[in-house]
């Protein structure tokens, strides 16, 4: 771990990564999760926090997972929660786990399991969080379809309540849950943006010819951000009526 003109390094990562998260519900510092993507050994989870006042990453907490995580999010209301996408076996799952009390030591190999996202039959891409407060729903993303849960982490149950179908769209590739409406969601495929209605579990309007690969929305104003061959694209966007 070191700190630079260019930026602050952690180097406790001993296999390659592909996910990190910020851990928004830990108003009281600033902490991140990584996870790792090995093929044949032990995947970890990371806690890593920012020292107040220095230029250093420390690691709180690492904790063992059982196969190589292709998408990682943080739970915005528990800081001990969050969600990954893995390999399983020839397929891909999704689960949610918790982190234990650590009581002062860093190396806690057991994460808790709550539940697993198992109603999938094509390739999971992400899980979605709402990102602002406290809410009981829950998204997945596949290459077909989407999936809206009712999630109770402290019954350790989630449960389908609807499924949209993205019929003859390329594959789904991943999506943005609109901080702004509960209800409208924001996928992306190879070449277009569409926005959906969790209501009826629809697409409500759609942006054609927009090479995208990842999307979010601007927290604070009604805009959706695009990424694609180094190029950052902003727009304005409608939310759906609540």
């Amino acid at each position: 771990m070191q700190g630079g003109s260019s930026g602050i390094v952690y180097g406790g990562l001993k296999y390659q990564a592909r996910c990190i998260t910020d851990v928004r519900a830990d108003a009281g510092s600033t902490t991140f999760l990584a996870g790792t993507l090995s093929l044949k050994e032990e995947n970890e989870v990371h806690l890593i926090r920012l020292l107040p006042g220095e230029n250093e990453l420390v690691c709180d907490g690492l904790f063992y997972h059982p196969n190589e995580i292709w998408d990682l999010k943080s739970c915005p209301f528990d800081h001990r929660l969050f969600s990954t996408v893995y390999t399983s076996g020839e397929g891909y799952g999704a689960s949610v786990w918790k982190i234990p009390e650590l009581y002062g030591q860093s190396n806690s190999p057991q994460l808790e399991q709550l539940f697993m996202l198992d109603d999938h039959t094509d390739k999971i891409r992400c899980v979605l969080w709402w990102p602002l407060g406290k809410h009981d729903k829950l998204i997945s993303i596949d290459d077909r379809n989407i999936f809206l849960w009712n999630i109770d982490p402290s019954n350790k149950s989630a449960k389908v309540i609807s499924q949209g179908s993205a019929d003859m769209l390329p594959n789904l590739r991943g999506g943005a849950w609109d901080p702004h409406n509960h209800n409208a969601v924001a996928t992306i495929t190879d070449s277009s943006l569409h926005f959906w209605d969790l209501r009826s579990m629809k697409r409500s309007n759609a942006i054609e010819h927009a090479h995208i690969r990842d999307v979010d929305y601007n927290p604070k104003k009604q805009n959706i951000i695009g990424n694609s061959r180094g190029r950052i694209r902003n727009s304005l966007v409608g939310s759906q009526n609540a």
